[in-house]
């Protein structure tokens, strides 16, 4: 199958989560016979921090102007059984215009950003990466949050089949690795700073934090604003590289996934963050959301905790313990959870939309 993508970024894995699970997803495609091509805007921020310049098994394009990159667009459109526009595509309207216009066998949308989609659907505000008219001429909308998501999607969006794609994890990057002292902590968090994660945020590491002054935590990730409110035993690192995230969960018994709340509040909706913690083998410690249970089981792949006392009880378990539960989490993980078992569910879906358009 031959898949052509417009979207956010691939080649730059700063402040966002799009690029690793593309890269994820390119790679196994191409394990299993297909062929991806990603088109992409240069824009100076990610090409600031760009740490991809190929796709192996694919092909990257870079464009400046929507207008300069249209005959190569076309040309890749021309073979392509299947066209996907991203969430945040910065040209995802124009770039709808032209796969709907398209000979491709299947349009296709792909909401890597469901709740922030539908919070401003549902506030009567445009949504730039969308079509003025919505979902409806898509054969199909891809949804990185399943649950009720999917059902807001066709009832406030005209989606008339939406399914979930949700985030996977590729073991070949993702995988225990040994400690850096550099990382050393008891509990650590990876993740770009989000007001809407703040809350959580500081519940299950800042309090417990200033609970426990004489452990150590680690935040790594950028933009986290001038005013946060750090403590001496909180170590911070600004943006790491996809290839020191392994090192850095490896570095900690613990470490935290916490999620935007508009997301916690739909459910069913994993990060891709979560899925590399538990492919490196660490215990990985969560808010609480709908439909957690369904990707791993509390208690025994993976721990929640609702409130700081709790965080506290988890960062005081035994390290024994929690390398157990790492351990059952990455199991879970590699048997469900990678990249190649998505970029099979991706083509599934994609032929049975096919198959139901060409009905």
């Amino acid at each position: 199958m031959r898949l052509v993508v417009f979207g956010l970024t691939v080649s730059s894995s700063w402040g966002n989560g799009h690029a690793t699970l593309w890269r994820g997803l390119a790679a196994a495609l191409a394990r299993q016979g297909h062929r991806l091509a990603f088109f992409e805007r240069d824009v100076p921020w990610y090409a600031r921090s760009r740490d991809l310049v190929a796709l192996p098994g694919g092909a990257l394009h870079l464009y400046g102007r929507w207008e300069d990159v249209l005959p190569a667009a076309r040309a890749e459109l021309d073979r392509a059984d299947a066209v996907l526009v991203t969430s945040y595509c910065p040209d995802g309207p124009a770039a709808s215009e032209l796969m709907l216009s398209s000979g491709a066998a299947v349009r296709a949308f792909y909401d890597m950003d469901t709740p922030v989609t539908l919070a401003r659907a549902r506030a009567g505000e445009r949504v730039e990466y969308l079509p003025p008219e919505g979902l409806g001429g898509f054969d199909l909308v891809l949804s990185f949050t399943g649950g009720e998501a999917l059902t807001q999607l066709e009832t406030l969006l005209g989606a008339r089949r939406a399914a979930p794609l949700y985030g996977s994890v590729d073991p070949a990057v993702h995988c225990p690795t040994a400690p850096r002292p550099e990382f050393r902590a008891d509990l650590s968090y990876l993740g770009t700073y989000a007001s809407n994660r703040q809350a959580a945020l500081e519940a299950l590491l800042l309090e417990p934090a200033r609970r426990l002054p004489h452990r150590t935590f680690a935040i790594a990730g950028s933009q986290y604003p001038a005013d946060f409110p750090w403590r001496e035993n909180v170590l911070y690192l600004n943006h790491l590289p996809p290839e020191d995230h392994p090192a850095f969960y490896g570095s900690s018994p613990l470490t935290l996934n916490v999620t935007r709340a508009p997301m916690a509040a739909l459910g069913w909706c994993p990060s891709g963050r979560l899925f590399e913690a538990a492919a490196c083998g660490v215990a990985v410690l969560t808010d609480p959301w709908p439909g957690l249970g369904d990707f791993f089981e509390p208690g025994r792949e993976i721990l929640v905790a609702r409130s700081p006392e709790e965080a506290v009880a988890a960062v005081e378990r035994a390290h024994d313990e929690l390398a157990r539960i790492g351990r059952a989490a990455r199991e879970r993980c590699l048997a469900a959870h990678t990249a190649d078992a998505r970029a099979r569910e991706l083509v599934g879906l994609l032929e049975r939309a096919g198959g139901e358009r060409a009905a």
